[in-house]
């Protein structure tokens, strides 16, 4: 799993792999092949760490999973072939309490 850092106003967020974009679906979504499984609701940014979606959905083969993002960007198609990362949303996650 490869992880990377970067600083957004003064925090320091990291960054997951997910894999490169296959194609774009005819609802606009950019359907990329997983290396790593974001979680449903990641950012997702490029290699320039332009902000161009979130992560929709996750599907397939448990084996070779895919991953769905729905775009903010006007021309998805432009980034066939290229990686994407996942921001993961820590802050809206809650930890599971253990009952005692």
């Amino acid at each position: 799993m490869k992880i990377l850092a970067h600083f957004v106003r003064g925090e320091s967020k990291s960054l997951q792999r997910i894999g490169s974009v296959l194609h774009v679906s005819s609802t606009k979504n950019m359907i990329l092949k997983a290396e790593n499984i974001p979680h449903i609701g990641d950012k997702v940014v490029d290699e320039n760490l332009h902000d161009v979606g979130t992560v929709f959905d996750v599907f397939g083969p448990v084996s070779t999973p895919y991953v769905a993002v729905r775009t903010s960007v006007e021309e998805p198609s432009r980034l066939i072939d290229h990686i994407l990362y996942a921001v993961p949303s820590f802050e809206l996650r809650r930890e599971k309490k253990r009952r005692k």
